[in-house]
């Protein structure tokens, strides 16, 4: 039922000159101007409006709009009356204009699609009532909004857990800094594209407003001198370029660049450049150990915490916190009023799907995050190599969590930019400026071939992963046993008078020597002692072959041709089943084929555009082929020696790859596998200084299988 307005000659003083017979037409315009003067007398005053004054000006927006439709569509008002009213709340809009322009804050309260809070609505009843308007009974109800329904569904809601040190965090910092400049930066009030539905037209934009350009925001120069690199490490030009940027104050990022230049590592020092502590980290399973460990290689001031299980383990006091996508779920609540100052997804493409209940945990957490960090400007960060996959409009959820879409529209930012360029969908020079305002925004895209100058020529990457089901728990378990054996005979040969031990340190020399009574015995009786060090080998190779495998998958989808080797067949099996699944065609090279069938796969591979991935034997396949359709390698199980694993590298690095070669080495926490691959980097090392720069490796596969037990009898010793 609309408000009617109706005279009150009872209560008020008669007025002279007629006054009160143009008041009593529009009876609200009095209320509506002295409300708006003492809003003006508070900004103008103290430069910003109070909560309350806030409440003012939306209700007097909201009032002065429906006044003056009802008075322009009042037929009984006559023409010059009408004209001297409609005068009167122009007036009322320009002090409310000059009021904004004081506190740009309050632009965002002047959007007609605003819904009035309760306060609003209370103030908006009791204006129209001192007025003189008679309302409707359901004009007299002050409506609040329905409470928000839970992300979580009951079933998933009961699921949520509390790490035992998060109170205790909260308890010893409870508050956070009011934002009072965040609905200046998110409102803007589009004019010349006002009635324009824009998200299409962006999407559009890049598909045909390209004009040949490279999807890649302007960065700054190289500083010159590299003050973001820790002591010991050393940035690539790119790498310095993006920190430069963050430095400079951008804070939001699709940070797109092709695998291997070092996104995490960008992140990491992004939140230490920005000082975005505590930082929430959202990755994959298989890199979750891999992000902890960068986050200790480029801030080793920071500390970090690796959120698993119910996260009895959880650090609150930590600076970075690590936590994959499947777990999230269980501890939604408690991460999403923690205050984190920034959020890092990885493999971004990975939320997509808007619907999917982890896209929607991503997006909720990110809101959450920009709500609650001081100032409103948190650092936001989506790492993927692929941000496209199907369709453009892949981009949606990624821009939605950097906050480039907000209610389903751009940003402000980009709204004002599009509209101070005067152009709109309907003009073809319209697509590459909105191109081009998103790309600013942040997307940051290099190839490796675009900055080869700043690579080595080739480079191992270490990708740790968890073997935390039943297979993980018994490769342990036997881990610790052939340690507790060796040690068992080392303490025997101790007391025999075989060793001495000085300052309680083990015997170097003694220690070598059950290394290799064990070597030798694991060749002729290992059933009899049960596992030895290469049965446990083996069996590390068949518990992480399908999390080499889905590496190489996504792999496979960011840069086209993966080669991907291990040393047992039946890895390479699992590693064909779990790429299938993923949808990629494969050829296998193997000890076993005849040369005509083995030539046949590398054929296929070096110039089929479908063949995404080579499965090869580590011996088969290690020397003799050229596979440099690929410049990625992914090492799904060790090679005893430094020389075999730089040999299969090699079948893609050499004479007509045109990129930098990476080789991914797929690692196992907590076991021996860690230890091999530390030992053939140290071999490696120490023989490259010893021959003057030389990549020769020297060290032989039986010491490097010895000094890989002395490992284990060492921590078998001290844990004992």
């Amino acid at each position: 039922m609309p408000t009617r307005l109706r005279r009150r000659t009872s209560d008020r003083p008669a007025q002279p000159n007629g006054e009160h017979r143009r008041a009593d037409t529009a009876p609200l315009i009095p209320v509506l101007a002295r409300r708006v003067r003492e809003v003006e007398a508070r900004v103008t005053s103290k430069g910003r409006a109070t909560p309350t004054n806030r409440t003012k000006f939306q209700v007097i927006a909201l009032l002065m709009r429906a006044e003056r439709a009802r008075v322009k569509e009042d037929t009984t008002i006559p023409t010059a009356q009408r004209d001297e009213l409609l005068k009167r709340l122009d007036g009322i809009a320009s002090i409310l204009a000059q009021i904004a322009a004081r506190d740009t804050s309050l632009l965002g309260l002047l959007d007609p699609d605003a819904k009035p809070s309760p306060a609003a609505q209370q103030m908006r009843r009791d204006w129209l009532l001192e007025s003189g308007a008679e309302l409707s009974p359901e004009e007299l109800v002050i409506t609040r909004p329905e409470p928000a329904k839970p992300l979580l569904p009951p079933e998933l809601a009961a699921k949520q857990v509390l790490p035992q040190s998060v109170p205790i965090r909260a308890m010893a910092n409870p508050f956070l800094v009011p934002d009072v400049e965040r609905a200046a930066r998110e409102s803007y009030l589009p004019q010349n594209l006002a009635r324009w539905e824009l998200l299409e037209p962006l999407y559009r934009a890049f598909e045909q407003g390209s004009g040949g350009g490279a999807a890649t925001m302007e960065l700054p120069p190289k500083p010159a001198i590299d003050r973001f690199s820790p002591p010991g490490q050393h940035l690539m030009v790119h790498q310095s370029r993006f920190l430069q940027a963050v430095l400079e104050g951008h804070r939001t990022f699709l940070l797109a660049d092709e695998p291997g230049l070092g996104k995490t590592a960008q992140s990491v020092l992004a939140a230490s450049v920005a000082n975005a502590y505590p930082m929430l980290a959202v990755v994959p399973n298989v890199v979750k150990i891999n992000w902890a460990r960068e986050v200790e290689r480029w801030t080793p001031q920071r500390r970090v915490t690796i959120i698993s299980g119910d996260g009895n383990d959880v650090d609150a006091f930590a600076d970075v916190f690590v936590v994959n996508y499947a777990i999230l779920d269980r501890h939604f609540a408690w991460l999403s009023s923690f205050g984190f100052h920034s959020m890092v997804v990885d493999e971004a493409h990975f939320i997509k799907n808007v619907q999917s209940q982890r896209s929607r945990q991503v997006l909720a957490l990110a809101d959450h995050v920009r709500e609650g960090t001081p100032g409103g400007d948190p650092l936001m960060l989506a790492l993927t190599g692929t941000p496209l996959i199907n369709d453009v409009k892949d981009f949606g959820a990624i821009w939605r969590f950097l906050g480039w879409i907000r209610d389903g529209k751009p940003s402000a930012p980009i709204l004002r930019r599009l509209d101070e360029t005067g152009l709109t969908p309907a003009d073809r020079d319209f697509y590459p400026e909105a191109r081009q305002a998103v790309i600013d925004m942040g997307i940051v895209r290099r190839r490796k071939v675009d900055v080869a100058s700043d690579l080595p020529d080739k480079r191992i990457a270490d990708i740790t992963v968890e073997l935390d089901d039943e297979i993980g728990r018994s490769i342990r378990k036997a881990e610790r046993a052939l340690g507790e054996r060796l040690a068992k005979r080392y303490r025997a040969l101790l007391a025999e008078g075989s060793g001495v031990e000085v300052d309680g340190e083990p015997d170097l020399t003694l220690m070598q020597r059950v290394a290799l009574a064990e070597l030798k015995a694991g060749s002729s009786d290992k059933a009899a002692k049960g596992d030895n060090v290469f049965t446990l080998v083996r069996r590390i190779g068949q518990g992480k072959a399908g999390l080499a495998a889905d590496y190489a998958a996504q792999l496979s989808h960011s840069v086209g041709k993966v080669v991907f080797f291990a040393k047992h067949i039946d890895v390479m099996d699992e590693a064909e089943r779990v790429l299938h699944e993923a949808g990629l065609r494969t050829v296998t090279i193997r000890g076993d084929q005849t040369m005509t069938q083995r030539q046949a796969a590398v054929d296929a591979f070096q110039n089929d555009p479908e063949v995404s991935v080579a499965v090869c034997s580590l011996l088969a396949a290690g020397v003799g082929l050229n596979l440099h359709a690929s410049s990625n390698v992914v090492l799904s199980e060790l090679s005893w020696t430094a020389a075999e694993q730089q040999q299969a590298i090699d079948r893609v690095h050499r004479i007509g790859q045109d990129e930098p070669v990476t080789a991914w080495r797929i690692l196992a926490a907590g076991t021996i596998d860690s230890k091999i691959a530390e030992l053939i980097d140290a071999k490696q090392g120490l023989a490259a200084r010893a021959l003057d720069g030389s990549d020769v490796e020297v060290v032989s596969g039986d010491t490097l299988q010895r000094d890989a037990l002395v490992q284990l009898l060492r921590q078998a010793l001290a844990d004992a």
